[in-house]
């Protein structure tokens, strides 16, 4: 009886260990397959100094790859700790692991240019960025802003110049092929602007008081003057407030627009600077937008804090103060200025 049992102890382990060796087979051959049989094209910027198991991490957490430790054991077997360069890489979860080392060892996409435009920049600062990212010149860049044709029915009414496009032309970080037109570069900008436009948002607009127009215009006057997320709602809050009472916005932000090279400190003969733009002298909303607002200040003004503010200050920290009445406004300004 005790050799039959020490037969069966042996055959239950021999048993085990086969199905563990059999689950382990499957397991590395599932890890070495792509994430998904199709996938979008995702950016991964390796740093200097970054590791095969750091990237491995990265990888798995954007489910490009299905385990870091198989990404991990293949770059050791070739050694690619030693020779991943930096730089900004595109792969999709369609790839194997081994098909992602492989272009990590090629070296970066140098035909490719990241370029983030910030939220809150002009028309101008724009092209400037791209001109220096070596996209094409300024003159060409301009020529498409003034005069190009985009098929979208949000720059109906745009006013002319250089100006034109402002407002649409979408804050965010782009990856374009070098060699891409400067019309292509400017549309699809345009573009991403117009995927901003949900059904959610769009509905939010149709319940609000404003044209379309109108909206972008505030949202680019609620971008500059914002410095903190939280503030944005009740800087929104302040100019509707004003709007609905008829007074003048009385934004400084207009008036930077208006003299084109930003001042530390505005005085009383900036205000004076004549412009349509120049909300301290025109009442009402400026003719178009003075700068290209973000997703929250496009939200911000469709969903204001409701308020009974109609003043505010910035203070030192970047936030800002808020005032029902002019005197308190006072208070505020000798107490932070």
């Amino acid at each position: 009886m005790g050799r039959k049992k020490k037969h069966k102890f042996l055959a239950y382990f021999l048993g085990l260990g086969l199905i563990l060796v059999v689950s382990g087979w499957g397991w590395w051959q599932w890890s070495l397959q792509p994430y998904a049989a199709t996938g979008k094209t995702m950016m991964l910027a390796v740093t200097q100094g970054a590791t095969a198991r750091q990237i491995g991490a990265e990888l798995e957490r954007r489910q490009l790859i299905r385990s870091a430790w198989t990404f991990g054991y293949l770059a050791r077997t070739v050694k690619a700790d030693a020779l991943l360069l930096p730089g900004e890489y595109y792969l999709s979860a369609a790839m194997s692991p081994s098909q992602i080392i492989q272009v990590l060892l090629k070296g970066p996409d140098v035909e490719t240019a990241r370029v983030t435009i910030p939220e809150g920049f002009s028309t101008e600062q724009i092209i400037d960025i791209f001109v220096q990212k070596g996209l094409g010149s300024k003159q060409d860049f301009t020529k498409v802003v003034t005069s190009d044709s985009f098929p979208y029915t949000f720059l109906k009414g745009a006013p002319a110049g250089v100006h034109r496009l402002e407002g649409f032309l979408f804050p965010d970080t782009y990856f374009f092929k070098r060699g891409t037109s400067p019309h292509q570069l400017i549309d699809i900008l345009l573009q991403r602007f117009n995927r901003e436009l949900s059904p959610e948002l769009t509905a939010s607009l149709q319940k609000s008081q404003l044209s379309f127009h109108d909206w972008v215009t505030l949202a680019s006057i609620v971008e500059k003057e914002a410095v903190k997320e939280t503030d944005r709602p009740l800087i929104a809050s302040v100019f509707l407030n004003r709007l609905q009472k008829s007074m003048k916005l009385e934004s400084c932000a207009t008036v930077q627009f208006v003299l084109g090279t930003p001042k530390p400190i505005l005085y009383d003969k900036d205000l004076q600077t004549p412009s349509p733009y120049n909300t301290y002298l025109h009442a009402g909303l400026p003719p178009g937008p003075i700068a290209n607002p973000g997703h929250a200040s496009l939200v911000a003004v469709l969903h204001p804090a409701q308020s009974d503010y109609l003043y505010f200050l910035a203070k030192p920290d970047g936030y800002h103060v808020f005032a029902k009445t002019f005197a308190e406004h006072l208070q505020n300004q000798k107490k932070y200025q």
